[in-house]
C-alpha cells in the first residue's frame, strides 16, 4: 500500500555558549566555507551524529521528503566563545523562518539543536526557535528536536514542540542513535501511530560538566536507570539533561523528561522515579570525579613517568577559551621533557606567523597564549623551532618543538582533543610522548581512556577558582540564583525532590 507522502523540514542551529567568556559569538563566526548550509549539503552534515541518524532513518520510510532549510552550522569558534549576539541570532533564525514559509507546507519539522545556546536578550533560545517555527508550520505539523545532555532546558521547548530526544552518554556516543529515534518517532506521529505526551521536572542540582562522565558510577547508574525504563515500557522515552552551568541562563540545571504514547500517568511515574533517584544520589553525583590543582597534577604526572605508567594525560577541563597557559608554564619552569601540549589557542600568534610566511625549520621565539581572561593566565615565552604548519579544518595549526623533546601545538580557537591518532597528522607520533596535556572535560575519554591508550589520566584545573572551575559559586552569575541549587545554597530542601512538574501535554500535531 502506498502511503501518503510526508514533507519534513530540517533545520540546524546549535551552540554551547560559555556566557562568561568575553568574546561574543558574532554573525561572522557562523559564516565560513560550508556554513550556512541548505539542501543536501545540510542533510549530509555530520553523518555520524544527530543529523546523520535522522536522515538515514527518515529516508528508510516510503514517501518521506526531506527539505534542508538554510541553517548556520556550528560557529568557527566552537565552544570557545560567549553570548551569541542578537544580530547573529535574528539574522539566521529569520532566514530559517523565511525558508519554512517559502518552501512549505510541511507535515513535520526536525530541529537539530544543542540546548545550551545563550543569546543576548533571548532567555531561552531553543524554546523561542520552537515557538517561531510553530507559528509558521501551524498546529497540524509535528516538531521534534535533538539535544546534547548539556542542554539547559525546561518545559518551554515542549510547550511549542512535540518531542525531544537527548543524548544519554558523556562522551556522546549515542548522538546518531538519538537522531534515528527522532526520525522514527516523527514519522510515526505524523502517520498517527504515536501520540506524544510529555512530563518535565527540574531537579535543583547544578554540576560542573567534568563531573558528568557516564563511564563510571553514579552518572553511569543514572543513564542505566533511564535505559531500564525504556527497555521495560514500549514507546516510553527518557531524557536526562545534565545541564550546562557555564551558561548564565534562567533554565540552567538538571532536567528530567519522560515521553509516552498517550499515557500521561506512565510518563509521570517514570519522571518522578528518575528525578527522585537523582535527588537521593545528589551527593554522590557531585563527588564522582577527582579534580587536582595543576601543580599537584604535574607532581603526580612526574611520579607516573618515573614508574613507567605512560603516556600520562593531563586534561585541563577548566580552560574554556583555549588560551590557558597554566600547564605550559609548569612545563617550562620545571624543565619537563617529552611533553605534548595540544593545544594553546592564540589567534594573534597564528595571524602574525602566517602573515610572515612561517614555515617548518624557522626559529620560534615569542610569548603565546594567556590574557583571554583571568582564567587563561599570562602569556608564556617559548623558544624553539617550527616543526610544521598544517591546515586543520581549513585553518592553520602551528607545531613548535621546544625544550627537551617537547611539542606545542598552536590553534586559532579552543580545541578539545578527543582522539590521539589524528594528532599524528601534525608530524609526530603521539605515542612517543610521556605526558600529553589537552584541553578537554570528558570527550577525551573516547580515544584516550576507553581505548586503553593512556596509562594514567589526571584531571586538573588552576589553583584559582576561575572560569570553568568545579567551584561554580565563584562564577559571577547574574541570571541565576545559585543558592537555589544543590550543593551551593542553604535554602535547597534536603528531603524529597524539590523540582516541580512543569509540563504535561499531548502532541501539538493533528495525529
Amino acid at each position: 500500500m502506498t502511503r501518503k507522502p510526508i514533507r519534513i523540514a530540517v533545520l540546524f542551529f546549535a551552540h554551547e555558549t560559555v556566557t562568561f567568556l568575553r568574546n561574543d559569538t558574532t554573525l561572522d563566526d557562523f559564516i565560513y566555507p560550508g556554513s550556512p548550509a541548505k539542501g543536501e549539503a545540510l542533510l549530509a552534515h555530520d553523518r555520524k551524529s544527530y543529523m546523520g541518524g535522522f536522515v538515514k532513518v527518515a529516508r528508510e520510510h516510503e514517501g518521506v521528503e526531506l527539505v534542508g532549510i538554510e541553517s548556520p552550522l556550528w560557529p568557527k569558534t566552537g565552544t570557545g566563545s560567549g553570548w551569541i549576539t542578537t544580530e547573529a541570532y535574528e539574522t539566521f533564525l529569520g532566514r530559517m523562518i523565511a525558508g519554512l514559509q517559502e518552501q512549505g507546507p510541511f507535515d513535520g519539522v526536525y530541529l537539530a539543536l544543542h540546548g545550551a545556546m545563550g543569546v543576548r536578550g533571548v532567555p531561552k533560545p531553543e524554546a523561542d526557535i520552537a515557538r517561531r517555527v510553530r507559528e509558521v508550520v501551524g498546529r497540524g505539523a509535528f516538531i521534534v528536536g535533538t539535544f546534547d545532555p548539556h542542554g539547559n532546558e525546561d518545559e518551554e521547548f515542549l510547550a511549542a514542540a512535540d518531542m525531544a530526544f537527548c543524548v544519554k552518554y558523556f562522551p556522546h556516543y549515542d548522538s546518531h542513535l538519538q537522531g534515528e529515534r527522532a526520525a522514527r518517532m516523527l514519522v510515526r506521529a505524523i502517520r498517527g501511530d504515536y501520540r506524544p505526551v510529555t512530563v518535565t521536572l527540574k531537579v535543583p542540582i547544578l554540576s560542573p560538566t567534568v563531573l558528568q562522565w557516564t563511564g563510571a558510577s553514579p552518572w553511569m547508574d543514572l543513564v542505566q536507570r533511564a535505559l531500564t525504563w525504556e527497555a521495560r515500557e514500549p514507546d516510553l522515552y527518557i531524557n536526562v539533561f545534565f545541564g550546562f552551568p557555564f551558561a548564565d541562563v534562567p533554565d540552567v540545571g538538571m532536567t528530567i523528561q519522560a515521553m509516552s504514547n498517550g499515557d500521561p500517568a506512565l510518563a509521570r511515574k517514570a519522571v518522578d522515579d528518575m528525578a527522585g533517584w537523582a535527588w537521593r544520589r545528589r551527593e554522590a553525583l557531585m563527588g564522582s570525579t577527582r579534580v587536582l590543582h595543576i601543580p599537584e597534577g604535574i607532581t603526580l604526572a612526574k611520579d607516573a613517568v618515573a614508574k613507567g605508567a605512560t603516556p600520562v594525560v593531563l586534561a585541563d577541563h577548566s580552560d574554556r577559551s583555549g588560551a590557558a597557559t597554566w600547564i605550559l608554564k609548569e612545563v617550562v619552569e620545571q624543565d619537563l621533557s617529552d611533553v605534548l601540549i595540544a593545544t594553546i589557542a592564540d589567534a594573534g600568534a597564528i595571524d602574525a606567523l602566517t602573515a610572515a610566511g612561517v614555515k617548518a625549520g624557522d626559529a620560534f621565539d615569542r610569548e603565546v597564549g594567556g590574557l583571554a581572561d583571568e582564567s587563561a593566565g599570562q602569556p608564556v615565552r617559548i623558544v624553539g623551532a617550527v616543526r610544521a604548519v598544517v591546515e586543520v579544518g581549513g585553518r592553520p595549526w602551528i607545531v613548535v618543538d621546544f625544550g627537551r623533546g617537547n611539542v606545542l601545538v598552536l590553534s586559532r580557537y579552543l580545541v578539545q582533543v578527543r582522539e590521539p591518532l589524528p594528532l599524528n597528522a601534525l608530524g609526530f607520533d603521539v605515542a612517543s610522548f610521556k605526558i600529553i596535556a589537552i584541553k578537554s572535560r570528558v570527550h577525551f575519554r573516547r580515544g584516550f581512556d576507553d581505548s586503553g591508550f593512556a596509562k594514567t589520566i589526571l584531571l586538573v584545573e588552576p589553583v584559582g577558582p576561575f572560569l570553568g572551575t568545579v567551584r561554580l559559586d565563584a562564577l559571577p552569575y547574574c541570571n541565576v540564583d545559585i543558592g537555589k541549587f544543590y550543593p551551593y545554597g542553604t535554602s535547597v530542601e534536603t528531603g524529597a525532590v524539590v523540582g516541580a512538574e512543569t509540563g504535561t501535554r499531548g502532541g501539538a500535531g493533528g495525529g
